[in-house]
């Protein structure tokens, strides 16, 4: 008879998560391998993918990542979760047509009036055929579709279009230090590649668990907006390990993955916004109070840069800019001893002179 799955206390797993996303040691990953190592990256606002490839990645420069998206072989693109991730274009066209069908449903149930009695399949095709003439910007999108079907909201059109159709948003939007408002086509025509006919979502499940591990069923239907995952979860059990968290629930790993336990040493470490780390599980309390969602997790849908001190997280952060002079600004969530503050000012300082340097003046703020 097997012995009873060993249980994994709550800093435990926090370790062993720290350690899949580099976030206990920086890795010697270029930035493509991190990109595809985190199966992409959550990405709404163009900045916070290069703080967040910083923080993980020893020596990173703005421009490893602006260069790959200039090459194509990065790419801005709706995928998990109908939000926008930066991906590798090897796993965009293998991701979007497993995400799409969850992103479709979406759409159409949060806009099943606005878009009664539009053919989809038509408008998709209209889609192509503007956005690969030359790529267009959402709002000349709209206008075309809009003739074609009018009196529907922009935003009901704007979201068809993206849930029907795979489009990357195209240079210079989401380049380091540069910018542009998204011009739009499609993931085939930029990268001269077509999706993956027979994605497996079981190569998938094994990646999530390898930058994301340990993680039940719930965590990995979280992460990438699917459902019915248990039955993947069952087929792969002979591959994998299992675990209890403290609440009881199964937890599944791959054999040989770094789980360092709740002992290991975890620097300071900011993480930008939208990071996948704090999204990617059904409870929030890896690496952070439940009690902090409402601090981090504002009511416009926008989440906060974060800090993480021993593993978890203590503080927000932004930066502002006036008169070319950029601050840094830490807001404490919990009461930071006098050793914590100065690692995190370190850190800040670290951080701020990435972000800002060739600000003439900088400033950490912490509160």
């Amino acid at each position: 008879m097997s012995s009873p799955p060993a249980t994994l206390d709550r800093r435990a797993l926090n370790r062993a998560t720290l350690a899949r996303q580099h976030l206990l040691e920086r890795s010697p990953l270029d930035a493509c391998g991190m990109v595809e190592h985190l199966v992409g990256l959550q990405g709404q606002a163009p900045s916070p993918p290069y703080t967040g490839l910083w923080t993980r990645v020893a020596g990173f420069r703005g421009e490893d990542l602006s260069g790959l998206v200039e090459s194509r072989d990065v790419v801005r693109i709706t995928l998990m979760r109908g939000t926008v991730h930066v991906a590798s274009a090897r796993d965009a066209l293998l991701l979007r047509p497993l995400t799409e069908p969850a992103y479709q449903a979406a759409v159409a149930r949060g806009y099943r009036e606005h878009l009664a009695g539009v053919d989809l399949d038509a408008l998709s095709a209209r889609v192509r055929e503007l956005v690969e003439e030359r790529p267009r910007t959402p709002a000349e999108l709209v206008a075309e579709l809009g003739a074609v079907w009018p009196g529907r909201p922009s935003q009901a059109l704007t979201n068809a279009a993206n849930a029907w159709t795979p489009l990357v948003q195209t240079p210079p939007r989401g380049l380091w230090k540069r910018g542009g408002q998204p011009r739009l086509t499609t993931l085939e025509s930029w990268v001269g590649r077509p999706v993956a006919a027979s994605p497996s979502i079981d190569d998938v499940v094994l990646r999530f668990l390898g930058a994301f591990g340990p993680a039940s069923v719930r965590d990995v239907q979280k992460w990438c907006g699917l459902t019915r995952l248990g039955a993947v979860l069952d087929r792969l059990r002979p591959r994998l390990v299992t675990f209890r968290d403290a609440a009881g629930a199964e937890l599944f790993d791959l054999p040989d993955a770094p789980r360092p336990g709740g002992d290991a040493t975890a620097p300071v470490r900011f993480l930008p916004e939208f990071d996948n780390v704090l999204l990617s599980y059904a409870g929030y309390d890896r690496v952070m109070a439940p009690e902090q969602k409402p601090a981090l997790f504002t009511v416009n849908g926008r989440i906060l840069g974060s800090v993480l001190v021993d593993g978890f997280v203590a503080a927000s952060w932004r930066t502002d800019t006036l008169r070319q002079a950029v601050t840094l600004t830490v807001t404490p969530l919990v009461t930071l001893g006098a050793r914590a503050r100065r690692e995190v000012a370190a850190e800040g300082e670290r951080l701020l002179s990435f972000l800002a340097d060739d600000a003439p003046a900088r400033e950490v703020v912490l509160g």
